[in-house]
């Protein structure tokens, strides 16, 4: 294989990555926007979007990882005196 016909498959390669990168992201702003129109939609239905962001987040948890921030969310919480109480209907 010459060097010129090398340059030209390196080129090729480089052409089809781009486009296909470029195609992906196309496809990445096109879901942005689908995932916002449904936070518009929640929130006018009197959804707290902020509220729907935190919890999405914390399904994409491992369980062991999301049990393990709670638990230190408390220990800080309680260091700072901002622990909520125990009601008597958790006992």
């Amino acid at each position: 294989m010459s060097i010129v016909s090398s340059d030209s498959v390196a080129q090729d390669q480089i052409k089809a990555f781009i486009e296909r990168i470029e195609r992906l992201e196309e496809e990445k702003a096109a879901i942005a926007g689908d995932i916002k129109e449904v936070y518009a939609e929640a929130k006018g239905n009197g959804f707290d979007t902020k509220v729907l962001r935190k919890i999405v987040s914390i399904r994409k948890q491992d369980a062991n990882e999301r049990m393990e921030q709670e638990a230190l969310l408390e220990l800080y919480l309680t260091a700072l005196g901002m622990a909520v109480a125990p009601s008597d209907d958790d006992l």
